[in-house]
């Protein structure tokens, strides 16, 4: 839990004071405070993949063998690294976002003008009535190229996700989802019989990673059609 607690604060902090701000910007937060806990969730039964692991042998170099030849592909550090893949899809919108409030800050120092004058160039970023003053809204209606950044911002986070949800069901699920099963390697000739144990469990946690990963591909996708849609074709 305490991992959980100290992963949160940063994410919760970035999201709550930042001085700019975009549509839906809460929600991917969300997901990525969401992804967190169930990815500490998920981990738990993995924990003790080795110790989990046995064979019908007194050999203990066998038993590693046939691990080794088992498990080929990593577990734990492939989600890990998908999960910071997510976060840099939510930071790069972040940097643009920092960017526009930038460049706006410095044209109004130079030119000295209104919010009011300010929307009727068309400028992508505004002060709205409602915000904390210093707070900026970026409108998404008035800027293609912002359209097009927060596009390529979704479009990426889909793309890890699919790649995740593969990496999942391709290379994690087979290795728990089935009984024993035989083991020949080089250092022991000789056949033996492995199990996993608590496969259920294992088993659960890849789908759960699964069925957050399927969330945000579903919520992602809405939101690029929405945005092309509505920002774009002016529909």
């Amino acid at each position: 839990m305490a991992a959980i607690i100290t992963g949160l604060i940063p994410i919760l902090r970035t999201a709550v004071d930042t001085t700019t701000t975009y549509k839906c910007r809460s929600l991917w937060f969300g997901f990525l405070c969401m992804r967190l806990v169930v990815l500490f969730m998920a981990e738990m039964p993995w924990f003790k993949l080795d110790s989990d692991f046995s064979c019908n042998t007194t050999q203990d170099m066998c038993t590693r063998s046939c691990f080794n030849q088992h498990f080929d592909k990593p577990v734990m550090v492939a989600w890990n690294f998908f999960f910071i893949l997510l976060i840099m899809s939510v930071l790069l919108m972040e940097l643009f976002a920092s960017h526009l409030r930038s460049a706006a800050q410095k044209r109004s120092s130079r030119q000295r003008k209104t919010p009011g004058e300010l929307e009727a160039q068309g400028k992508s970023v505004s002060v709205p009535e409602s915000e904390p003053p210093g707070k900026m809204v970026i409108d998404l209606h008035k800027d293609r190229v912002t359209v097009g950044f927060y596009l390529f911002s979704n479009v990426l986070r889909i793309m890890v996700e699919v790649w995740f949800v593969y990496v999942l069901l391709s290379w994690n699920l087979p290795k728990v989802d089935g009984g024993p099963f035989k083991c020949k390697s080089g250092i022991c000739p000789e056949i033996h019989i492995c199990l996993v144990r608590a496969a259920p469990e294992k088993r659960m946690s890849i789908y759960a990673l699964a069925s957050v990963s399927g969330l945000v591909i579903v919520t992602s996708v809405l939101f690029c059609l929405y945005s092309i849609f509505h920002y774009l074709c002016k529909c």
